[in-house]
């Protein structure tokens, strides 16, 4: 018997990758799935597996039993070892992979790397460059691979159990995009007319940290006190994130002259995504909306 058949596990799980509105959906499911109580992401598959099973299954231990359960992690999305250890451990889990235009995920993913203290003072060029140096989960362009990661969730899951769902539809119209979503899980309709969420955006990165030293700092003992499941904590410090993550400099717009490079480069992504998916993306090729 598999370990995480001794709890009530998550039966759907929200992959990523990162950037991709992935905040806006937990905000928006709460009260509608079970989630992982004290904080969105625990990360178990991807970095803290060593931790043991009693520790992620204790994150769920108060989800209403008449509700199903959903994870939502975004360092899953491109890793190989959480992927297959959530096919060992939930068989039968059905995955959610939320997709952006590459171009502005990456934008964005450099931004929450600078904001978070893990790359200085580093302007995007040299972040790509050093990106470029190493390949592995977690990697800006590892995680703009779509076509690839994606088949590869599908054949774990089968084609059935993997949902995707695009960044520009919930753009276009909020509704119909949260609609795919409960519908691939199975729960009533939301409207968005009623949540306090609504239709806008949350978790937006627009200001460098005044310290990267502080920054890095602070976020290594954020993650020391969520290993040991201080969420408690951790909710009450968020005006202590909010200091040591902000009151730098205002992130500039990218770079026309980059944008059209990177954009050059995804070309042969986004028209493989294109013949996975069936569907048009034109707009990625052409220059989508990139923001924070």
């Amino acid at each position: 018997m598999s370990p995480a058949a001794a709890g009530r596990m998550p039966e759907f799980i929200a992959v990523g990758p990162p950037r991709t509105a992935t905040t806006w959906l937990d905000r928006v499911l709460v009260g509608h799935v079970g989630l992982s109580e004290g904080v969105k992401e625990t990360h178990f598959f991807s970095w803290y597996y060593d931790l043991g099973f009693d520790w992620y299954r204790r994150h769920f231990r108060n989800c209403p039993p008449n509700l199903p359960i959903l994870e939502i992690t975004p360092t899953y999305f491109d890793s190989p070892v959480a992927r297959v250890r959530i096919k060992h451990d939930i068989p039968h889990c059905r995955i959610i992979c939320t997709l952006r235009d590459p171009v502005g995920r990456l934008f964005s993913n450099y931004r929450q790397l600078r904001r978070e203290g893990f790359i200085g003072h580093d302007s995007l060029q040299k972040a790509i460059a050093d990106c470029r140096k190493w390949d592995g989960p977690g990697n800006m362009f590892s995680v703009s691979r779509y076509t690839e990661n994606i088949r590869a969730w599908q054949e774990a899951f089968g084609e059935d159990g993997v949902l995707v769902v695009l960044y520009d539809d919930l753009e276009d119209n909020p509704q119909a995009y949260l609609d795919q979503v409960t519908g691939f899980i199975g729960i009533p309709k939301i409207d968005l007319g009623d949540s306090p969420v609504g239709i806008g955006k949350v978790n937006e990165m627009n200001q460098a940290p005044k310290s990267y030293k502080l920054a890095r700092r602070a976020r290594v003992f954020r993650e020391w006190l969520r290993q040991r499941e201080l969420y408690f904590i951790s909710e009450k410090f968020s005006m202590v994130w909010n200091y040591c993550f902000g009151r730098g400099e205002s992130f500039p717009p990218l770079d026309p002259g980059m944008e059209v490079s990177l954009r050059e480069y995804f070309l042969p992504e986004v028209e493989a995504l294109e013949t996975l998916l069936k569907r048009d993306l034109t707009r990625w090729k052409n220059g989508g909306r990139v923001a924070a």
